[in-house]
């Protein structure tokens, strides 16, 4: 299998040897099982298919006794925070399986579109001449005019259910009966009472942009806004939404349930007082929050557990635009990366959260025929990332420090933060 193949890299090895020594006896949360296992929130940027890495740190986190409690993400994120929340109660080991699952991923079928979408894809992908590019180009115009995509995306959502299936989750009821599973004896570690009174068991938030109402969707806690029995709704349809890359995958759609009790419920869960659309359509979560950090965010208090988060890359490096396409990648970045800046400026005590997988310049985040040394590479990444994360820079820190975050937070939470 090829997780365990991954998890027996030599690099790996060594960086489990060094993570299993610097836990020894550390506490990284306050909400603990009966196993002594520590639970944190875990939250993951979106990526494309150089969300593999993320397992790397999940796997990481895992060998260092850490278990994840809430699980959030966009597009990429989506996707990994899925599988996750499905296989399983949240004390369970479960980043090797879900390294099987990824790893076996049938990526290059997802570009399902006509032979023209795909002809454009592939020379897009091999960055082609501008001549050959445009030449190609022109031939999907159709596809972007009736189709305001190029691949239909249902390959991915279909292997995403059948994915899910295997697990026993068809449904989001079903799904969160995975999720309210109760580890046994968890707790706060001081105060049982405290833990029970803070949230429920377990929860994933996947984030999705819904055009039609410039809403900012937090699903599953969102879609009774889109389906008038989201129990029923197989969540493959939730990362489908949140992975809609524009212009490269159609829009997601779905009919918006009409009436004065659908109103209420937008009202309630998005604040929307505006007529109701009668479709909504919805694009990569990524083009309003990519990295939903704030998630889980408790304000104003000492939190009983941290939230940990994974980034795929670096923050606000300078760059050089002086193409037309850069340009435009520019543009999108900041549009889809600044909410989320924003936060992490108003909160700085989630510096200390989070940590960055330093991927984006050697790996294609689009390739979706991306070779299994590739993967190796990025798995060893993610893992490398969590090892410094959590035990610091050999002879300059020791890492992740929970007493001291806590102390930060009661700081910030008596000047009113």
């Amino acid at each position: 299998m090829m997780g365990n193949l991954f998890t027996q890299d030599p690099q790996v090895r060594d960086a489990v040897k060094r993570i299993a020594e610097c836990s020894r006896g550390r506490a990284w949360s306050d909400i603990v099982d009966a196993e002594g296992r520590q639970y944190v929130d875990f939250v993951m940027e979106g990526g494309g298919v150089l969300g593999i890495s993320l397992l790397g740190y999940v796997y990481a986190l895992e060998q260092a006794g850490i278990r994840l409690l809430g699980i959030g993400g966009t597009s990429a994120g989506s996707i990994v925070a899925l599988i996750l929340a499905a296989l399983g109660r949240a004390d369970q080991a479960k980043a090797e399986r879900a390294v099987d699952i990824l790893a076996a991923m049938p990526m290059a079928s997802f570009i399902d579109g006509d032979g023209d979408a795909r002809d454009f894809t592939q020379a897009m992908l091999a960055k082609s001449g501008p001549a050959k590019l445009l030449f190609k180009a022109a031939q999907c115009i159709d596809n972007l005019k009736e189709d305001l995509g190029l691949h239909p995306g249902r390959k991915f959502e279909n292997w995403l259910s059948d994915v899910l299936a295997k697990q026993g989750v068809r449904t989001l009821g079903d799904l969160e009966a995975v999720l309210q599973q109760v580890p046994p004896g968890l707790k706060h570690r001081l105060d049982d009472a405290a833990f029970r009174g803070d949230r429920e068991c377990g929860r994933l938030v996947i984030i999705a942009a819904d055009i039609s109402t410039e809403t900012k969707v937090d699903f599953p806690r969102m879609a009774p806004l889109y389906w008038t029995d989201p129990a029923k709704v197989n969540p493959a349809r939730l990362a489908r939404a949140s992975m809609s890359i524009p212009f490269f995958f159609h829009p997601f759609t779905v009919d918006v349930p009409q009436g004065e009790e659908s109103r209420k419920r937008w009202e309630e869960l998005a604040s929307y007082t505006h007529p109701l659309p009668k479709k909504a359509m919805f694009m990569d979560g990524g083009i309003m929050s990519n990295f939903p950090i704030n998630t889980f965010h408790v304000k104003n208090r000492v939190p009983h557990a941290p939230t940990f988060g994974a980034k795929i890359g670096f923050d606000r490096r300078a760059r050089d635009v002086t193409k037309p396409a850069a340009l435009i990648g520019a543009i999108f970045d900041s549009a889809r990366h600044t909410l989320d800046y924003d936060f992490i400026v108003s909160n700085p005590d989630y510096r200390q959260l989070v940590a960055n997988i330093d991927v984006e310049d050697s790996h294609n985040w689009l390739n979706f025929e991306m070779a299994d040394d590739e993967k190796l590479q990025l798995f060893v990444a993610g893992v490398k990332t969590a090892e410094t994360f959590l035990c610091g820079e050999p002879g300059k820190s020791t890492g992740f420090d929970w007493e001291g975050y806590k102390n930060l937070r009661r700081t910030l939470a008596a000047a009113g933060g």
